[in-house]
């Protein structure tokens, strides 16, 4: 069995999932990582690639898999995969909604649903990337409506596996400077990638017992 902790992270080749796993590969760790775009994901360095869909259950429950058959134990997994539709759901094409709700909501419980098992071996740790949009309102927001479910999603995930001393933490960023902007880096403030893939660390390298629950991140001088 790898004697080092073992993290897998959706939506891992790029944004807060790529610096995540640049950040503990730095560390030591053992990382695997999944993604939709197969040749994004191969510029990946030092992790175990595994192209697939986080919507997707077989998909997801082959990661899980074969993220233990490599290491021989999972210690952490980090629903990270999610995108934004942008504008209000009124004015969105409805397929590219649907693709949104299943990336952001199912894809996370998808991960939790088949990583359980390994992670009641290990006393391991399921990170769910919310938002600050998921405790706050915008007008027509579905992105919001995804997160705040995000939000749910962490708190129904701890009641169900506290008691197998599985530790659940929403780490919910503010802005971030990242590929999520379709029109370029929006003005104002902004975290980058890395902030919050130390945040996500921290939150991992809790020692046992210490059951990290909400953090939410944003970048001094965002005022919602």
């Amino acid at each position: 069995m790898c004697p080092v902790k073992t993290t897998l992270i959706t939506g891992g080749s790029s944004g807060i999932g790529l610096a995540l796993a640049r950040r503990l590969v730095a560390d030591g760790q053992a990382v695997a990582v999944t993604g939709r775009d197969e040749s994004r994901l191969a510029q990946v360095p030092g992790v175990l690639r595994l192209p697939g869909d986080a919507t997707d259950h077989d998909s997801v429950r082959d990661a899980v898999e074969a993220t233990v058959k490599e290491y021989g134990r999972l210690d952490h997994v980090v629903a990270n995969a999610g995108f934004s539709t942008h504008g209000p759901f009124t004015e969105t094409d409805p397929d590219r909604l649907r693709d949104m709700v299943l990336t952001n909501v199912l894809g996370p419980a998808l991960l939790v649903k088949a990583a359980l098992p390994a992670l009641r071996e290990t006393r391991g740790r399921i990170v769910l990337i919310g938002s600050v949009a998921g405790f706050r309102h915008a007008p027509g927001n579905m992105y919001s409506v995804t997160k705040w479910a995000v939000t749910a999603l962490a708190e129904n995930t701890r009641l169900l596996v506290t008691g197998d001393g599985v530790g659940v933490t929403l780490i919910a960023p503010g802005r971030v400077d990242t590929a999520f902007w379709p029109d370029g880096r929006p003005d104002g403030p902004l975290l980058t990638a890395g902030n919050i893939a130390d945040a996500v660390a921290w939150a991992l390298a809790q020692p046992e017992g210490v059951d990290v629950n909400t953090v939410v991140v944003r970048p001094t001088g965002q005022p919602a």
